[in-house]
């Protein structure tokens, strides 16, 4: 990876979506607003959260209630009245007190387990999508953590503090103001009016400008943990080609709008703040004007006045959440609109294209059961695969990479593709390891069209070694076992030995438990290969395809590793896809590739006989 590759982002490709790229973040064909379907996430557990919603009324009355009978006891204990009648008010503000601490805490349990349990299974649904393989090249490692991580959050962040309190505050709203209005109507007109400005017209505002700021903060973020994770994973080539000081430079710079934006947020929840706390004092003052005229006019009593004035004063308790609350939906549906980007993007794979007739439907049943019998029971021999017309591009504006390619693997043959850079040998694997779906033609395993079939199901069969394996931050034995995780150690270190790696583990202190480090930083580029190889060697499919896989590695290490893959897979087929021109005479046919389509095939002295790209290329061959 150059400097410049690391400046920008490793997962950038050319030529393909990326994370930046306006159609890998695009919510496809759903248009709903993002918090509708954020909120919709916690349907499943609505009975919990109604629940949680009573809790916090209750809490909230509760503290109201303490307030009001507060109120009337100390007014009524001027009077001198009977002990027995101040008993009973004792009595209701003890029993207040300890409600509201229940509730509150009840409230807490219910709706944070609530939303816990919907986070989870947000972020499973997240996972299951990345799990089909192809989302995680649309986007860049350091956007994919953030939108895997703090945007999903803030599906918790919504049920917590947007839902809970607003529905709250309506089910105590209403009655405080009726409480109020049966003492004074002025005052309970009053006091509605004060509660739908602190509790509705305030949190408008606050959310109408919070809006751009909470956009801005949310890409800010991930803009800074994409810059962060380029940094330091483009850290050697950075020193290399002495551009860590632009790369440093360019989180800084992230991190001073990050900045810039959460002091603007936290100006925004000031002002609401204390739009609130205005618009409280002014109603408590008006309340008091009313009540102090009606006790002249006759028409309230001094103790309903002293209830009237405090109820007011508890009431904006209800509704002090919801500025904040509301100043940060601007970053949750922002948060929102990237977490749907993930989940929305149209797969590049698709399990079915057609709707299957009842024979078909029964075939697939029985695929399912066992995949491998379903592709070998099509009347040929196991490992044969029949490739016509294949057509694929990455963009509706993209040139071709494959344009009508045509391609025969017969059982246990051996074929080799090559081609000039940029011929769409890569791009022909991506296909047969169900990476994602061509745009035109067909590819038959056994007889049967892939297209039709579970991708999984076809990869039990078709597999191998795509060109940039990915090596796990785990052991040399973790990460062998992703391919037969019940591979004895025999087998393990067998399949060491056929990729010439099994010298190499043995001198390491702690063999195969030795640890890789993040993406195989431990390993040299050659182990890397060898290691990614001996895992596709150990998953041991009928049909394997191997996509550059002796790069990185010198000329008797890779002729050797050649020798030792051809003798492992004897009786099985092999497609290798290479640059590499050298001892192609091993293999049973040569396919050269050029603008995505097959322009020659032969044995490799049938093409060197025949004029060409593989004869002029195999003359400039050192």
């Amino acid at each position: 990876m150059s400097a410049a590759a690391a400046v920008q982002g490793p997962d950038e490709r050319p030529g393909r979506p990326t994370g930046s790229d306006e159609r890998a973040g695009r919510p496809g064909k759903n248009r709903r607003d993002p918090l509708l379907r954020m909120l919709g996430l916690g349907r499943p557990r609505a009975g919990r959260f109604a629940l949680g919603v009573l809790a916090g009324a209750t809490a909230t009355a509760s503290g109201v209630g303490l307030l009001s009978v507060s109120a009337w006891l100390i007014a009524m204990a001027a009077t001198q009245p009977p002990l027995t009648l101040l008993s009973v008010a004792i009595v209701a503000t003890r029993a207040l007190g300890i409600l509201r601490g229940v509730a509150r805490y009840l409230e807490r349990l219910v709706t944070h387990d609530a939303a816990l349990r919907t986070l989870s299974d947000a972020r499973a649904r997240v996972y299951a999508r990345l799990a089909r393989t192809e989302p995680v090249r649309r986007f860049r490692s350091g956007d994919l953590v953030t939108r895997l991580v703090s945007d999903t959050d803030a599906t918790q962040d919504l049920l917590v503090r947007g839902l809970a309190p607003p529905a709250a505050a309506v089910v105590t709203g209403v009655g405080v103001v009726a409480l109020s209005t049966a003492l004074l109507a002025p005052g309970g007109a009053l006091l509605a009016a004060g509660l739908l400005l602190a509790g509705v017209g305030v949190p408008f505002a606050a959310a109408l400008a919070g809006r751009g700021p909470g956009r801005r903060a949310t890409a800010a973020r991930a803009e800074l943990s994409t810059a962060m994770v380029d940094t330091v994973h483009g850290a050697p080539d950075l020193l290399a080609y002495g551009a860590v000081d632009r790369a440093v430079a360019r989180v800084a710079a992230t991190d001073a709008e990050l900045t810039r934006v959460a002091r603007r947020d936290a100006a925004l929840l000031g002002t609401a703040a204390g739009a609130s706390a205005l618009i409280a004092g002014l109603t408590l003052w008006g309340t008091l004007l009313l009540g102090v005229a009606a006790v002249h006019d006759g028409a309230l009593g001094g103790i309903p006045l002293a209830v009237l004035v405090l109820t007011a004063l508890a009431a904006f308790e209800i509704v002090a959440p919801l500025p904040a609350a509301a100043a940060r939906l601007g970053a949750v549906r922002a948060a929102g609109e990237r977490l749907f980007g993930v989940l929305d993007v149209p797969p590049a794979v698709r399990a079915r294209r057609d709707e299957p007739g009842p024979d078909v439907a029964k075939a697939a049943l029985a695929a399912l059961n066992a995949p491998k019998a379903a592709f070998a029971t099509s009347g040929s021999a196991a490992g044969g695969v029949r490739i016509r017309d294949l057509r694929v591009r990455y963009g509706p504006d993209e040139p071709w990479a494959l344009d009508g390619l045509d391609l025969d693997l017969a059982p246990g043959r051996r074929v080799a593709v090559v081609g000039p850079s940029g011929a769409g040998k890569s791009t022909l694997a991506e296909v047969l390891f169900r990476f994602r779906d061509p745009d035109g033609g067909t590819v038959h395993l056994d007889g049967v069209d892939v297209a039709t079939r579970d991708p999984d199901d076809t990869r039990r069969v078709l597999s191998g070694m795509p060109q940039d394996p990915h090596v796990f931050a785990t052991s040399l034995r973790g990460n062998l076992l992703l391919a037969r995780p019940a591979a004895t150690d025999d087998e393990l270190r067998d399949v060491l030995r056929r990729v010439r790696l099994a010298e190499d583990v043995a001198a390491l202190p702690e063999g195969l438990d030795t640890e890789v480090g993040p993406q195989g930083a431990r390993l040299s580029g050659g182990m890397r290969g060898r290691l990614a190889l001996a895992r596709a060697l150990l998953a041991d499919p009928e049909v394997l395809v191997l996509d550059e896989p002796t790069t990185h590695l010198d000329p008797d290490t890779r002729d050797a590793v050649l020798d030792d893959i051809l003798a492992a897979t004897r009786g099985r087929t092999v497609l290798l896809v290479t640059h590499d021109l050298s001892h192609l005479d091993r293999f049973d046919e040569v396919a050269v590739v050029v603008g995505g389509r097959v322009v020659q095939r032969g044995t490799h002295t049938e093409l060197l006989a025949t004029d060409g790209w593989y004869r002029r290329a195999h003359a400039r061959t050192p």
